[in-house]
């Protein structure tokens, strides 16, 4: 096993990227390390890959988002009903607490009362989002019937973790032992791996409870199609040998199918993992992965693009921002090109793509955070 990215000629890795993908593989007990297309810089290690490791655990290689993943629905509205203006004018406080029976809630889904529970059902700040899709294009239609989807159905798709649970997690991890591993099968790695998995739920019921509000606000119902994770660590077996992988902004590829999103401002892909992905680490890319640094965004786009602009997309779609910092930072301008990130992993034999989805109402905040 070594270091791997996968990236065609046409795709543009940034330098500081490889440097902490290659830092990050100089851990105790690490056995191979894989970059997705959309590798890009993280604070401590890059963001959109894959490590395995032997014994050891490391909780700062999955980042304080921890269960943070891709949700999508099938909603019951169809392409031909579509009322922008009257769903935009429904979507309001979707930030705020959720009025229903939280403590049901949490005793009917497996959790635990804590302090974080307020925000469960809300999509939080920085690249998170719901959004709501029409069909693009059907590239499988075999693949597409075998998940009875329709044609004429629009999708739900919701980007989210776990909120301040996750930080403050790998916060009481940092403050102990820095970025020093855990050795398995210890008191400390049972404690974590505790925590990280409630968070894991966690983050997958926040998913699905922002799913139903942004539902109920304009008026439909829909069923889940899948829920995948990039953000998590987990055992697997890798050529004999028992290994830890540690995905930050990864997706996990060996749940079936998934979704890979491109910006508010580009197509989000439906795909099928292939048969073999054990030389990928059964992980594939999580979305385009970001070509400018936040503190960048206003200062490229602000001459030339206007707030008015950027609520926009190519679609007709609608974005809903309330901060215009994020507006700017998330603009599509600022990820690099979802067709070359998924292009990479077909022909890379990873995935095959089923259809593609267009944005219509993107869902950042309603109210402004900072």
């Amino acid at each position: 096993m070594s270091i791997r990215i996968i990236a065609s000629k046409k795709n543009w890795i940034e330098g500081l990227a490889v440097d902490q993908l290659h830092k990050s593989f100089e851990l105790a007990g690490m056995k191979a390390a894989v970059g997705m297309p959309d590798l890009h810089p993280g604070k401590n290690a890059p963001i959109g890959a894959v490590f395995a490791s032997e014994r050891f655990i490391y909780p700062h290689l999955v980042g304080n988002d921890i269960g943070c993943g891709m949700g999508l629905w099938q909603t019951d509205l169809k392409k031909g009903k579509v009322k922008l203006d009257r769903w935009v004018s429904r979507l309001e406080g979707l930030d705020l607490p959720w009025d229903g029976d939280l403590e049901r809630l949490l005793q009917n889904e497996g959790l635990r009362v804590s302090q974080f529970d307020k925000t469960l059902g809300t999509i939080g700040g920085g690249n998170h989002f719901a959004e709501l899709q029409v069909l693009h294009r059907v590239f499988d239609e075999e693949l597409f019937a075998a998940m009875e989807l329709d044609v004429q159905s629009l999708f739900l798709l919701v980007h989210s973790g776990s909120r301040g649970l996750g930080d403050s997690i790998l916060r009481w991890h940092i403050a102990r032992f820095g970025s020093r591993g855990l050795y398995e099968e210890t008191t400390d790695a049972d404690d974590y791996l505790w925590e990280h998995n409630h968070a894991v739920k966690w983050a997958q019921v926040n998913r699905k409870l922002i799913a139903l509000r942004f539902m109920e606000s304009i008026g439909t119902t829909g069923a889940p199609i899948l829920d995948v994770c990039h953000n998590h660590v987990e055992k697997e077996t890798l050529a004999g040998h028992t290994c830890w992988l540690h995905r930050k902004g990864a997706a996990n590829s060996n749940k079936g199918m998934l979704v890979i999103p491109g910006s508010r401002g580009s197509l989000s892909y439906l795909v099928q993992p292939t048969e073999d992905q054990s030389n990928n680490l059964f992980t594939v890319a999580h979305g385009a992965g970001r070509k400018w640094n936040r503190s960048e965004c206003r200062a490229k786009l602000n001459r030339r693009y206007s707030e008015s602009n950027l609520r926009r997309n190519k679609y007709g779609g609608r974005i809903i921002c309330a901060d215009k910092e994020l507006l700017y930072e998330e603009a599509p301008q600022a990820y690099k090109d979802i067709d070359i990130v998924v292009s990479d992993l077909i022909e890379a034999g990873l995935v095959l793509p089923i259809a593609a989805l267009a944005p219509i109402i993107t869902y950042k905040t309603g109210v402004l955070h900072r």
